[in-house]
């Protein structure tokens, strides 16, 4: 029963990550390199994320910065930012590329803190369907006679406590977000 409840831990943990990797991905009104995650350059027949043929800078809060390490590189993660749905638009002096990240209107802002809430309630589920899924093995080692009732329900218990835990990372990671979404 150990090793269940530690592989749907496992599981629990991973599905906080990635709910943490596109929560970063949303736009805020503030430079960050995470908004570049998604973005995927075609050099040289393969699909490369950015940070993996350039260094990506914020050298003030609204300005993001990225040099390439191969100055042939340069038009095409000019054209990938382009042809992404990030929403930026690159401009570039021939060694480095800057994009300028606008403010977000009220409207905006207000879509976005949407955006995160499904994405936070995308991961809530997720995790809550590793909980059923670890619940089910639980019961089937039970009907195996491999475990008693009370075994049975610590079990449970444990597997409860655990879904909390992860749920309120995620519900804290989410209103770090939405504050960071509204600032002005």
């Amino acid at each position: 029963m150990d090793r269940l409840i530690a592989a749907h831990k496992q599981e629990m943990e991973l599905a906080v990550q990635v709910a943490a990797e596109q929560l970063g991905g949303v736009r805020t009104g503030r430079a960050s390199p995470t908004v570049l995650n998604p973005v995927k350059v075609d050099y040289y027949g393969a699909k490369l994320p950015i940070n993996q043929l350039a260094t990506i800078s914020v050298p003030e809060p609204r300005l993001i910065v990225i040099q390439p390490w191969d100055k042939s590189s340069l038009s095409a993660i000019e054209k990938a930012i382009l042809t992404s749905d990030i929403g930026l638009t690159p401009s570039s002096d021939g060694t480095v590329i800057r994009l300028a990240i606008p403010s977000l209107t009220e409207e905006r802002r207000e879509e976005l803190v949407k955006v995160a809430q499904k994405m936070a309630e995308e991961a809530r589920v997720s995790i809550r369907n590793i909980r059923r899924d670890a619940n089910a093995g639980i019961e089937k080692m039970e009907k195996d006679d491999s475990l008693s009732e009370d075994e049975v329900r610590r079990g449970k218990q444990e597997v409860q406590e655990m879904t909390d835990e992860f749920i309120g990372k995620l519900d804290e990671m989410l209103e770090a977000k939405i504050a960071e979404i509204r600032e002005i």
